[in-house]
């Protein structure tokens, strides 16, 4: 298999959500050969349990006003590592520790990553 062209759309929007509210270390995989169900992780690093949760508030807020509805989220009362599902994409927000621990990049270092293209800021004068 490999990602649909919509599933590449939601990493752009998620990864630009998650940019915009000071989400670090963004990389996704194209995790659709092993996992049948799902397309691509998007992985992202919060500096704080307080930006870990800016983080995934503003992913599900901006990917709802797509249309796209969160299936299931996990860790949101702890905001150390919030899980959200959106079916075809899966979004991991991280605190710095549990991204090091976890090393999620590890378990996925075969599968292709998904360029993400941010927003470029406008330039202010």
């Amino acid at each position: 298999m490999t990602l649909a062209d919509s599933s590449v759309e939601l990493v752009q929007l998620a990864a630009a959500a998650a940019d915009a509210k000071g989400g670090e270390d963004l990389v996704a995989f194209d995790v659709s050969e092993p996992l049948p169900l799902v397309d691509a992780f998007l992985l992202v690093t919060g500096s704080s349990e307080r930006n870990v949760a800016a983080i995934a508030d503003e992913v599900e807020e901006r990917l709802l006003e797509a249309g796209v509805k969160r299936l299931r989220r996990e860790g949101r009362s702890e905001a150390r590592w919030i899980l959200l599902d959106f079916g075809d994409l899966v979004v991991h927000v991280f605190h710095e520790e549990e991204r090091t621990f976890y090393g999620l990049e590890r378990l996925w270092k075969d599968c292709p990553i998904v360029s993400i293209q941010l927003p470029t800021a406008a330039a202010t004068e």
